[in-house]
């Protein structure tokens, strides 16, 4: 199972599926997080320099410059998932496309997030017109990805736009169709070479029928 408790307890409540299984991230894949994010912190006084591809040691005051240490960055990364329906909207085509693939594939959203926030989040994706399953998770995808494809050999694909998530998945079922997509995908110039059996998509126009292919649908 998860190694994540309240993952496995959430995962535990799902119906039994036997269709491919196609989970998805939420921040960056479905919906907008940097963009809307940085205009968060503008309304602050703050900034996002992404210099690094992190959050932490990369938020600063606008008028001094100065830092902001991690408490205070994780504080406002809380109070954002808690205002999300403010700021967060979904990428250009993924609400059509993930409803074509769910005609034949069994869709879940695993998010990376503190479970506090789980409600927020499924209250903001149902009026976004993204209903499917919604698990939230504080720990590596991996072992929620395998537990959710369960005793079957079922196709099993994963779209996430964080690479130790995808690598994460890899490890945990061999098999699995990775792809990597970001809402700015400028931003993996800012980062490391992605193992070659990742694939990468720049939206959902050019991801759905490779999901598609990759599941046999």
């Amino acid at each position: 199972m998860s190694e994540d408790p309240e993952t496995a307890r959430q995962i535990a409540e799902l119906s039994l599926d036997t269709r491919p299984l196609l989970v998805l991230d939420v921040d960056d894949v479905l919906m907008e997080f940097i963009r809307p994010f940085m205009l968060f912190l503008d309304a602050q006084g703050l900034e996002l320099t992404l210099a690094t591809f992190r959050l932490h040691g990369n938020i600063r005051h606008k008028k001094t410059g100065e830092v902001l240490d991690r408490e205070p960055v994780s504080a406002l990364i809380d109070s954002f998932f808690a205002a999300q329906a403010e700021w967060q909207t979904p990428l250009d085509g993924a609400v059509d496309a993930i409803a074509g693939l769910a005609r034949n594939a069994e869709i879940v959203m695993l998010t990376a997030m503190p479970h506090r926030h789980r409600a927020t989040r499924r209250a903001h994706l149902d009026l976004l017109g993204l209903p499917y399953p919604l698990l939230t998770t504080e720990t590596a995808k991996g072992p929620a990805i395998r537990a959710l494809r369960g005793a079957t050999s079922r196709p099993v694909a994963f779209v996430d736009d964080i690479p130790h998530n995808l690598i994460s998945v890899r490890a945990a079922v061999s098999e699995a169709h990775l792809f990597h997509l970001m809402a700015m995908p400028a931003m993996r110039l800012l980062l490391p070479p992605l193992p070659e059996n990742i694939e990468i998509v720049d939206d959902w126009r050019e991801a759905e029928p490779r999901i598609a292919a990759a599941l046999g649908l």
